[in-house]
């Protein structure tokens, strides 16, 4: 029997790391600027579905690797800040050229596979198998009752960031504010980025 104040603890845990800000975050809001709530869902889906088998790899014993590895870690942080910047670059100027410059949002696969990358997801893995998976059940039932909180948890907290950006596309009209709102995402990416790496 899952124990109550476990799932509480579990759930917390998972909407305060989910909700706060992080590449995925950062990427989802952006992605919500430019090309709007619905056509991000493949994105917010691929970064929960992604998300939850990385936890699952981890609960099955790959979590031992960063432990006798960690220099992986850094060198995930190094690819995750450098696709960041990158996007970063791409952005200013692409708010009012969506059709010219060819942009799209990100697919469901692209958004799934940027998890292997994404120190924050591996870091929240990590954590939650670690200090949430029950000890006292099957490892099956106890990885099930991660994943399934984590599918629920984790569209609900990222789509607040999608909505955000939906917001700020519906509000901005003109070419002058659509250039600010591209600097501001941008130099949110920088910021990011950079958290990344001097995180320790």
């Amino acid at each position: 029997m899952i124990d109550l104040n476990l799932f509480i603890g579990l759930v917390t845990f998972y909407f305060v790391m989910y909700v706060t800000p992080g590449p995925n975050n950062a990427m989802v809001l952006t992605s919500g600027v430019k090309f709007g709530f619905s056509k991000t869902i493949p994105h917010m889906s691929g970064i929960t579905i992604g998300h939850v088998c990385q936890t699952v790899v981890v609960c099955l014993g790959l979590g031992k690797i960063f432990q006798m590895f960690p220099n992986i870690q850094n060198v995930l942080k190094i690819i995750c800040s450098l696709y960041l910047l990158y996007l970063g670059y791409k952005i200013i100027g692409s708010f009012s050229k969506i059709k010219e410059d060819g942009s799209r949002p990100l697919k469901f696969y692209e958004a799934s596979l940027f998890q292997l990358v994404n120190p924050k997801a591996w870091t929240i893995s990590t954590m939650v198998a670690s200090g949430f998976l029950p000890n006292d059940e099957k490892l099956t039932i106890s990885i099930l009752f991660i994943s399934i909180t984590a599918l629920i948890i984790c569209p609900l907290s990222i789509s607040v960031w999608a909505a955000f950006g939906t917001g700020i596309r519906n509000l901005v009209k003109n070419n002058k504010k659509k250039a600010i709102v591209e600097y501001f995402l941008a130099i949110l990416l920088l910021i990011t980025a950079i958290m990344i790496v001097i995180e320790k």
